[in-house]
């Protein structure tokens, strides 16, 4: 099979965190992704394998003749391996040198508890499904099961059919990304505070709870109904069929959409509020996608992707195993690299000082490293266990230019870890998710009654400049003289034409780190387009591995807006470490894009590796039959989502549903039979379940080791006992609309005592006057006269 061309890397890797020593005790794919994201920033990572014949993922749909499968070869590429428990002599001695201890349950309490007493400077992470306390802790999960509990499923696929899942596993992926962004908050926050020894117990349900469920129950409690059923849509225009295969758009705004109707020849249907407005659109879903693709049918992919691209309508051709390497711009990029086991990969997504990252580490073997020397023990610091500390990021200053939910759900996982952010808008341009709002237009402060915008901003202080303006510019200058990080995700035109260059920030401050967020990166033929998260699932094949077995492609609705925003945490943590050694300022580039190919990489993987060609397929995945979701009794939103890993469970299944012999065939027995005879399987629990309640059904499977969970409305996600028990559901007080209910971080902090938010979203400008005279050195009549030339201000212009 030929390979795509990939570009050169240098030899010798840039590390940004010099001495970060990690253990890792992690297996499946949460974990170790998070770790991988660690040694590609530096870290030297050791891997504990306690069974002889090594972590379960290195046999996991391995090939023919490899060693290894290829998917552990990418996330173990670069670390050590070493057998034993942390029971071990030899474990220990590198426990004790380490800087943190990375775990995925493969502890218990007791071990956590023996590494907190005996070596009270190591930090720890914990990444569960739900956390390592609380009532559901330990319950069985899957990925799939997850997805259903945070409110995944039930925002995905039209009304009449079963919810659906996004596929390619990706809460996992998110998950790990959530896991690196802690650890890295807690290696800057130890070598600022001159000691560590925290504990950070991360639930994967609320990392998934926080990037795959759209902050409904914030829109929700602001529409006036907290808990309402949400609506299943389906996005339009969207992805679309073409002459030689598929093509992805995406309309944010309305001027995108009005020019996709002039674009597809149907301008008369500018007039149409049942096609214009966004809210009956689906009304005529079927006669749309009909005027649509009676359009695209007729052209390949590029000729749409450069129609669409030069009148700046987001657009992509549908990413697939055989052609996402193949794309011009990730190839000029030279984004896909070679790793050791002869396959091509995504390389790490961001770029410091526009150094390109070294080769990729080979993954280790089984063992490889028992004889290893165990670190210098790290100097341990007095330090009892219940002590308090400072939220890790405490005392650093991060001015925040980003909008939309990528830049902004950085932003907040940096506040919500003890940084002061500041967000800079503008009244000539303030955050286009204000306008997603759940008030009309007229009402009162409308403009701020927009779910995701109140979810992903919590935490923050608010000004106002107008940046287009020199008065701005300088304004926002002084302000830069004062902050360690800034921050930005416009598309690359706009701060060149604001004239803030890295050349100027760095003028003004040599220290500061200035992190720039592009769609597609800084360079390439892609450089100027403009990008949101759906486009970067069409782009990288998140979307081809989404939607029911006899559809399309789907897009994901958003999570990539989060997972680019979780990579700019770590790229920004990382800068942070490398600044402060350097003794110097740096220029961080996070592609929106090259983050999404980082977390759907298996797909890539697996077909440079071994010629795979996975696809969507529905519900099912590629480690549990069966796996599905089952209308039960008590209304039409009652689906049991259940997934079988095992024959253990199987049984389990057959017997807490009461299955007679007589349907039990023998093709069942086996894991590769249920695989096989899915569909039969899908017939027999649909009428098995359809009398049982959904509740009582999911508690008796989970009681027997079976993941289960009822599909749980994205508005309800933070309800349940666990949430509450945790603490994830955080209370702020909005001048405007009083008390909210919002996600906090998913980590819990043995030594912090208080929320991750206590103020709510800035209302716009709500704090010209206290930054602005704080950081800028403006007095009273300095902030009158911007006021009164709209360089400031706390009220959208244009309206």
């Amino acid at each position: 099979m030929q390979q795509p061309k990939t570009v050169q890397q240098q030899n010798a890797p840039q590390s940004l965190l010099a001495d970060f020593r990690v253990v890792d005790f992690t297996t499946g794919i949460a974990g170790p992704y998070c770790t991988k994201m660690l040694v590609d920033a530096g870290a030297d990572v050791v891997k504990i394998e306690s069974d002889p014949a090594g972590d379960s993922l290195r046999r996991r749909n391995r090939d023919r003749g490899q060693t290894d499968s290829a998917l552990f070869q990418y996330l173990a590429a670069g670390k050590r391996s070493i057998r034993g428990t942390v029971r071990d002599e030899h474990v220990r001695a590198f426990v004790a040198g380490a800087d943190l201890v990375v775990e995925s349950g493969e502890l218990t309490i007791d071990d956590i508890e023996l590494i907190r007493s005996t070596t009270p400077g190591v930090d720890i992470l914990s990444i569960t499904p739900f956390g390592r306390t609380g009532p559901w802790a330990g319950l069985p999960a899957t990925d799939f099961t997850l997805q259903a509990l945070a409110g995944s499923l039930a925002i995905r696929g039209p009304e009449g059919r079963e919810p659906l899942q996004a596929g390619g596993r990706l809460g996992e992926w998110i998950a790990g990304s959530y896991a690196a962004a802690t650890a890295l908050g807690l290696c800057v926050g130890t070598r600022r505070r001159g000691r560590g020894g925290e504990w950070a117990d991360l639930s994967m349900l609320e990392s998934m709870c926080i990037a795959m469920a759209l902050y409904h129950p914030v829109t929700a409690t602001l529409s006036g109904a907290p808990g309402r059923r949400t609506a299943r849509t389906v996005e339009i225009p969207s992805v679309e069929r073409c002459l030689d295969g598929y093509i992805g758009f995406c309309t944010i705004t309305a001027q995108m959409f009005q020019d996709f109707l002039i674009m597809i020849d149907r301008a008369e249907l500018l007039a149409d509020d049942s096609i214009v407005d966004v809210r009956r659109r689906q009304e005529r879903y079927a006669d749309f996608q009909s005027m649509i693709e009676s359009w695209t049918s007729t052209m390949p992919a590029d000729a749409i992707d450069e129609i669409a691209g030069a009148m700046r309508i987001p657009v992509s051709p549908i990413g697939t195993p055989e052609t996402v390497t193949e794309n011009a711009h990730f190839a000029e990029r030279g984004v896909f690299v070679e790793n050791p086991a002869g396959f091509v990969q995504p390389r790490r997504p961001y770029l410091v000082d526009s150094v390109v990252p070294g080769a990729v580490g080979r993954a280790p073997l089984v063992g490889e490293h028992d004889g290893a020397e165990p670190w210098t023990p790290r100097v341990q610091p007095d330090r009892p266990l219940g002590d308090a500390d400072a939220a890790p990021l405490a005392g650093i200053r991060i001015l925040d230019l980003t909008a939309f939910w990528a830049g902004p759900a950085a932003t907040q996982v940096l506040a919500g870890m003890g940084a002061e952010v500041i967000k800079v808008e503008s009244v000539q341009r303030p955050d286009g998710m204000r306008f997603t709002s759940t008030r009309s237009p007229g009402e009162a402060a409308w403009w701020e009654a927009g779910g995701v915008y109140q979810g992903a901003n919590a935490g923050k202080l608010g000004v106002t400049l107008d940046l287009s303006r020199p008065e701005g510019v300088d304004v926002l200058l002084e302000m830069v003289r004062h902050a360690d990080v800034v921050i930005e995700n416009f598309s690359p035109r706009v701060l060149d034409n604001f004239g803030l260059t890295w050349d100027r920030l760095r003028e003004t401050n040599p220290a500061v780190v200035f992190v720039r967020m592009p769609a597609f990166g800084l360079s390439g033929p892609w450089r100027d387009r403009t990008g949101f998260a759906q486009t970067m699932e069409q782009a990288t094949g998140l979307s081809w591995m989404t939607g029911y077995r006899d559809g399309s492609p789907m897009v994901l609705k958003g999570p990539c807006d989060p997972v680019a925003g979780l990579h700019a945490v770590v790229a920004t943590l990382s800068a942070l470490e490398y600044a402060r050694a350097e003794g110097r300022g740096c220029f961080v580039e996070v592609p929106m894009v090259e983050s999404a190919l980082n977390v759907a990489a298996e797909m890539v993987i697996e077909y440079s590796a071994n010629g795979k060609s996975l696809s969507r397929d529905g519900n099912r995945g590629p480690d549990s039959a069966p796996q599905g979701v089952y209308r039960c009794a008590g209304g039409a939103d009652d689906w049991l989502a259940l997934a079988a890993h095992d024959d253990a469970q199987w049984t389990a299944i057959t017997a807490v549903l009461d299955l007679p012999d007589s349907v039990l065939d023998a093709d069942f027995d086996t894991a590769d039979g249920r695989r096989r005879h899915h569909d039969r399987l899908d017939e027999l629990l649909t009428e098995f379940c359809a009398g049982r309640d959904v509740d009582e059904l999911a508690a008796a499977l989970t009681a027997r080791g079976v993941p289960a969970a009822r599909v749980v409305d994205p508005s309800r996600i933070l309800e349940n006992p666990q949430a509450r028990h945790r603490g994830f559901a955080e209370k702020v007080d909005h001048p405007v609309f009083g008390p909210l209910e919002i996600p906090g971080l998913p980590a819990v902090f043995a030594a912090r005592k208080e929320p991750a938010f206590t103020t709510a979203a800035p209302m716009l400008g709500q704090h010209n006057d206290e930054v602005l005279t704080a950081l800028a050195g403006l007095d009273a009549a300095h902030l009158e006269d911007l006021r009164d030339c709209n360089v400031i201000g706390d009220r959208p212009l244009h309206l």
